[in-house]
């Protein structure tokens, strides 16, 4: 059997090959066996195999004699508000993010609600592959019952750190497109308590992706031409667990995802200065927006952990990734597609501008990512 892919935040691997319900069972009973003590959320992002690694996984923590709040088919920012609303020992995403179809996996979360540090995920990892499993005898075994509400916490928290009657007012048609992932359970709600008219596509959570899952320019040419069709103010994709956001404007031009972060950064730091993180393989546009504000700008190593780390040392009051990712820790120290939408909304309300208009006032820089196959 071939090795999944393991890092300190979790683990993915393509479905009966490298991750099976064996493995996918020892690594929810590793980490269980090194959390403080206290109750764990679980959720997925709707992927076709995500009931069979979410049976294993529940199993792994029964058997490790945990209580589990099962937030069902939910975002991965969601799951990291969870833990802190409940106040959760840690959680589980069962996600395999914008990885294609054949792919699932496993990211942990500590009692922060952030995924976890690195020193703690490497104990983790450890336990996995020394086989130092703790399992719960008759009597000790864990129990399991749905999250009492695994919506609201997060939706609420959002709505908080915008101008919710400003951006009402404006009535914008939004193109949604959450591709059959989970962003929907909450981008559909959102987008309605922001009074805006939703045009959405892929809003059913069954991992059937109508485009590959990245919500990078070539897969989302079909998108752009609904936006244009339909002739929306914006157009917001998220890749299938919905921590990350791409834009189109309202022409149906794709402005990608390293306008996400600058967007926000842009409109947040107008009104709540303060320290500012990206990690180092992100726009200079982000570095220039923090000198116009004055606020010191710190770079940290690729990986949501390591922005996270950083943000924490700094006492940031923004910051986040150039693949999509915003992270803004009134919500929750995770990338969030939600904080993402909500944010550009706001800066197109406040300034009555577009969000064409709005791209155009950044900076603008040349990059270039790309990928290489390897067997």
């Amino acid at each position: 059997m071939a090795e999944p892919i393991i890092s300190v935040s979790g683990l993915r691997g393509v479905i009966g090959e490298s991750l099976t319900p064996e493995v996918a069972l020892r690594f929810a009973a590793a980490w269980a066996a090194t959390a403080p003590a206290g109750p764990m959320i679980i959720g997925r992002d709707g992927r076709a195999s995500g009931k069979m690694v979410h049976a294993a996984v529940l199993a792994g923590l029964l058997g490790a004699g945990r209580t589990v709040l099962d937030a069902n088919i939910a975002a991965t920012p969601t799951i990291g508000v969870l833990v802190q609303h409940y106040r959760a020992a840690g959680g589980i995403q069962i996600t395999a993010s914008h990885n294609p179809p054949e792919y699932n996996g496993l990211k942990l979360f500590s009692s922060e609600g952030r995924v976890v540090p690195d020193a703690l995920g490497r104990d983790v990892v450890k336990r996995y592959r020394e086989g130092r499993l703790e399992w719960a005898r008759v009597g000790r075994v864990g129990s399991h019952e749905p999250c009492p509400d695994s919506l609201t916490p997060h939706l609420e928290a959002v709505l908080k750190t915008v101008d919710v009657e400003r951006i009402r007012s404006c009535r914008f048609r939004v193109v949604l497109d959450s591709n059959h992932g989970a962003g929907s359970v909450l981008g559909l709600p959102l987008l309605e308590a922001l009074g805006c008219e939703v045009i959405p596509r892929g809003e059913v959570p069954n991992g059937a992706f109508e485009h590959p899952p990245e919500p990078l320019a070539d897969n989302l040419i079909s998108i752009c031409d609904v936006v244009r069709q339909c002739q929306a103010d914006v157009g917001f994709c998220q890749d299938p667990d919905a921590d990350r956001l791409a834009v189109i404007d309202g022409s149906g031009r794709y402005i990608g995802e390293e306008y996400t972060l600058a967007l926000c950064l842009n409109h947040r730091l107008k009104t709540r200065k303060g320290p500012v993180v990206t990690n180092c393989a992100s726009s200079r546009m982000n570095q220039d927006i923090a000198q116009k504000y004055g606020v010191p700008f710190f770079r940290s190593a690729v990986g949501e952990a390591n922005v996270v780390d950083a943000m924490l040392a700094h006492d940031a009051v923004f910051g986040g990734e150039g693949n999509g990712g915003p992270i803004d820790p009134r919500v929750v120290f995770v990338r969030d597609s939600f904080v993402g939408m909500a944010c550009i909304l706001d800066a197109m309300a406040s300034e009555g501008r577009s969000v064409a208009e709005l791209v155009a006032a950044l900076p603008r820089y040349a990059i270039v990512k790309t990928k290489q196959e390897f067997p």
